[in-house]
């Protein structure tokens, strides 16, 4: 699914769930998408201006005087479930904390385990920020046929937060008996050996 797909795909599945404001619609993919997808702020609003001159989103009068609502058409639900049928296109994985510790000999164990301890605690914080989330919805949402739905992908978020604390665990251990604390001065050793 090519990149504007994608952004056309988050516009208009947040729209699905109710109508709002632009600026809503942009908090609305930060807040509550964004703790699986991420959306520059800089195609939110051409895409929403694109499918709003396709049809698939109609702008109606604002809360407020001067400013508009948007809400998903017919056309725009169909347009939904052709983009969600598309098959899922594989990203490539991009890591820092990984690329860091493949090469953490030249890094040293001390840096590397700070980044561990970072790591987990990074993971331990998103752990409660889910709790916490799902908590919010759950009380917010109740009744809402999308809460199944949304609680899945909070659910997603809570394991890949509890693996990171185990994978963070075991690699601590694997490095707490590496000698050193600094990085080799003369970079890996010649030959091999």
């Amino acid at each position: 699914m090519a990149r504007r797909s994608q952004t056309e795909t988050a516009v208009l599945g947040a729209l699905s769930m109710h109508p709002m404001t632009a600026y809503a619609l942009r908090e609305a993919i930060r807040d509550v998408l964004g703790h699986f997808w991420s959306e520059s702020f800089g195609q939110i609003y051409p895409t929403l201006g694109a499918l709003e001159q396709q049809g698939h989103v109609e702008r109606r009068e604002g809360p407020r005087s001067g400013s508009s609502t948007f809400a998903i058409t017919d056309s725009g639900t169909a347009r939904l479930r052709e983009l969600l049928s598309e098959p899922i296109a594989a990203t490539p994985p991009r890591s820092g904390l990984l690329l860091r510790l493949f090469f953490g000999r030249t890094l040293g164990v001390r840096k590397c385990r700070e980044l561990l301890l970072e790591a987990r605690a990074d993971a331990e914080r998103s752990l409660a920020e889910y709790d916490r989330l799902a908590r919010t919805i759950s009380a917010e949402e109740a009744g809402s046929p999308d809460l199944p739905y949304v609680l899945t992908t909070i659910s997603a978020g809570r394991h890949n937060a509890e693996a990171a604390i185990t994978w963070a665990d075991e690699a601590l251990a694997l490095l707490e008996d590496v000698p050193g604390d600094d990085p080799p001065a003369n970079g890996p050793p010649a030959n091999g050996e």
